[in-house]
């Protein structure tokens, strides 16, 4: 039998007894040559031994073919007449010496040693056989060089980068199919200038398509489209159309398809390939490939009324054959998905029936891919608020231990945004959401606590969650596209939520209020060293919910006042600090349309007393009237309820002659930020517009 060797037992000429039958038979009942027969027998490490000449040859316990010595001796073996007959010990350990070389020089018998001289000497023949294979084996020879980029001298670089061109050009097709020579082309693709890249890019025109199938090649495109270059763009794209609902299902092709259709493609090419998702029909086949027509499916419905029906199901169709196949990672998978929603009939069988399926990923990818695209986060959105409180439930519960990830990212965030405003049981919101985004709620922070709250404080993004409850839907922290789809999902929320918004956002302030108030009180340093800091602070306390203990954070804000360390002081005399300072002093933020101060919940805030008399007690009042922070002395006279205005007032007029040189400019008092003297911008005169707006009002009193 093939790959089995059996030792030979020697027999006195009768037929060979099975093993098994040997071993029954007591040891006193055996002749002496059967005795021996035995001992040699069990002495054999392995009678019957499974050989591989590619793998186990050379082990130390391994068995070999015979060499032709030993067929030989064994042969001869067969013929002694003194078999079975003990020899003696001396005689013994001369045969075995003398047979040991056999099966233990080097660990290797000589017949496997020229099996596999034969083997190798056969696998190179068949390389050399391979089209081409002088210049790939050359080509590969300049990759391992090319590739240490860090080892190898500009000018020798771009020698073998030159040589590599040589080889290649006219033959790039026979390069990109292989998965060894293929990097040699994204090597040269890497070094390439861009004349040379589009000539590769022009070569492999026509098989663009099958370079995306090909698991080596399909990274070849990326290196061409990576570039950015227009040329390259459009030769590669066009092939793609009529293929995209094939390509979109293929293991490796769909993967690069994504890819461009993400990052590289024109929002008419985009159009072009979303298209293809509404059916066969809508493929384009025409010649030179060019992009018409428009991806909204609203639009083409509107046109073709009657085709309504085929259209959803075959978008449908396609869309749940990705989502079985845990395919839902792709950007254009998204689209198609917020087309189809944006489509169905409210209230109707196949909204949720849509619903469901989103639901319907036990492992939950399908929803956390969609909440970080644009496209996908619209989805999220949309299906919280036509949800039912227990699809809600559903929802949120996948997200759990990605909070703060969909905080901080671009569109994440939208997804809290909607949440909270259309769930109606805010425990469970405070409970899914507040433990991950700003963590414990408790007044005594913890280190890691405060440090994750002051990165959210300031970041773009993060920052838009916890402010959000204070705020509303304003322009001061949100984009237009979040006011659009917040917008969209309030008018969605009025037939499927039953709690007031206002009552919503209430509660839920509740919860997060006392975590926000202690951090300003113990960071207001901290936060104040940034306009998104500034901010923070402005918004938290002005919106905290009525009875909320604001006096420690006003108190924290005070004391800096009364910093002299540098850093504290110039912050304190930045723009952003300044609107800050004044919104406080104000007690409310300022409402354009009504051109007044809306106050903030009770208790007021009296911020203004206790600036005035930190200021008056250093004796700082002149030096913020005329420095960078004089719109915050304008705010105190303007205040309502200011009840040292009186003694303001008569420390201005003292003042009076230094508010007239800041006015004209003449000096720059310290700290000259955003009111501060200077030439003024678009022509304006120069001086302290705060100090030229507290003479008039000196002059009105």
């Amino acid at each position: 039998m093939s790959g089995i060797k059996r030792k030979a037992i020697h027999s006195s000429g009768g037929p060979d007894q099975n093993t098994k039958k040997q071993k029954a038979i007591p040891k006193k009942a055996l002749k002496p040559h059967a005795a021996a027969r035995d001992l040699e027998t069990a002495t054999d490490s392995d009678p019957i031994v499974e050989s591989d000449s590619t793998e186990h040859s050379g082990d130390d316990d391994g068995v070999s073919w015979p060499s032709g010595d030993e067929s030989k001796s064994q042969q001869d073996g067969d013929n002694n007449p003194h078999e079975g007959v003990p020899l003696p010990e001396s005689s013994a350990k001369k045969d075995s010496k003398a047979r040991a070389p056999t099966n233990e020089s080097n660990g290797l018998s000589t017949s496997s040693k020229e099996a596999h001289a034969k083997q190798k000497a056969l696998a190179q023949e068949r390389k050399a056989a391979k089209p081409n294979a002088e210049s790939i084996a050359r080509t590969k020879k300049l990759w391992e060089r090319l590739r240490r980029k860090s080892h190898v001298p500009l000018e020798e670089r771009k020698k073998l980068v030159g040589e590599l061109f040589d080889i290649i050009t006219g033959n790039v097709k026979d390069f990109v199919l292989k998965h060894d020579s293929v990097r040699v082309v994204q090597t040269a693709i890497k070094y390439a200038n861009r004349d040379q890249r589009r000539m590769i890019a022009r070569e492999l025109k026509g098989e663009y398509r099958s370079l995306a199938e090909s698991r080596y090649a399909k990274f070849l495109l990326g290196k061409l489209l990576v570039h950015d270059d227009k040329e390259i763009r459009d030769l590669i794209v066009p092939e793609f159309y009529g293929h995209v609902r094939r390509l979109i299902k293929h293991p490796e092709a769909s993967w690069i398809l994504d890819d461009i259709y993400r990052g590289v493609a024109t929002p008419s090419q985009k159009a072009t390939l979303l298209r293809e998702w509404y059916g066969a029909e809508f493929a384009i086949f025409k010649a030179g490939g060019k992009a018409t027509g428009t991806g909204e499916l609203k639009s083409i419905l509107e046109e073709h009324p009657e085709k309504r029906k085929p259209i959803m199901h075959a978008l449908h169709d396609l869309i749940n054959l990705l989502v079985q196949k845990k395919m839902t990672g792709f950007t254009m998978l998204h689209d198609a998905m917020l087309q189809y929603f944006l489509n169905v009939p409210a209230g109707a069988a196949e909204m949720t029936d849509y619903i469901e399926l989103l639901k319907g990923d036990e492992e939950g990818d399908l929803l956390k891919n969609l909440a970080f695209t644009k496209s996908g986060a619209h989805v999220v959105c949309l299906a919280l608020a036509y949800g039912t409180a227990k699809d809600r439930k559903q929802i949120l519960k996948v997200y759990k231990g990605t909070i703060e990830a969909l905080a901080y990212d671009a569109n994440g965030h939208q997804v809290l945004l909607a949440a909270y405003d259309v769930i109606d049981d805010t425990v469970l919101t405070s409970k899914s959401i507040f433990p991950e985004l700003i963590g414990k709620s408790s007044t005594d922070l913890s280190e890691p606590q405060t440090q994750s709250l002051l990165s959210a404080a300031i970041h773009l993004n993060a920052r838009i969650p916890i402010l959000y409850l204070f705020v509303g839907p304003s322009k001061a922290i949100l984009r237009a596209e979040d006011i659009e789809i917040l917008h969209s999902v309030h008018q969605i929320r009025n037939t499927t939520s039953k709690k007031d918004p206002t009552t919503r956002r209430a509660e839920l302030l509740t919860h997060i209020s006392p975590t926000l108030l202690a951090l300003i009180a113990s960071n207001a340093s901290s936060l104040m060293q940034s306009s998104f800091g500034c901010q923070f602070i402005t918004e938290v306390l002005l919106s905290a919910p009525a009875g909320s203990d604001r006096a420690p954070a006003l108190s924290a804000i005070i004391h800096l006042t009364h910093a002299s360390d540098p850093a504290t002081t110039r912050a304190l005399h930045e723009p952003s600090a300044g609107r800050m300072l004044k919104s406080l002093v104000q007690g409310g933020r300022y409402n354009p349309q009504t051109k007044r101060v809306d106050p903030a919940p009770p208790p007021a805030l009296r911020f203004h007393d206790a600036l005035h008399a930190s200021l008056e007690a250093q004796g700082r009042v002149l030096e913020w009237a005329t420095g960078g922070n004089s719109f915050v002395v304008v705010g105190m006279l303007e205040a309502e309820g200011f009840a040292a205005k009186g003694a303001l007032v008569e420390r201005l007029r003292e003042g009076k002659g230094a508010l007239e040189m800041a006015a004209a400019g003449v000096t720059v008092e310290e700290g000259g930020g955003g009111g501060g003297g200077g030439a003024g911008k678009n022509g304006r005169e120069k001086g302290n517009r705060g100090a030229q707006l507290l003479l008039e009002k000196l002059d009105e009193l």
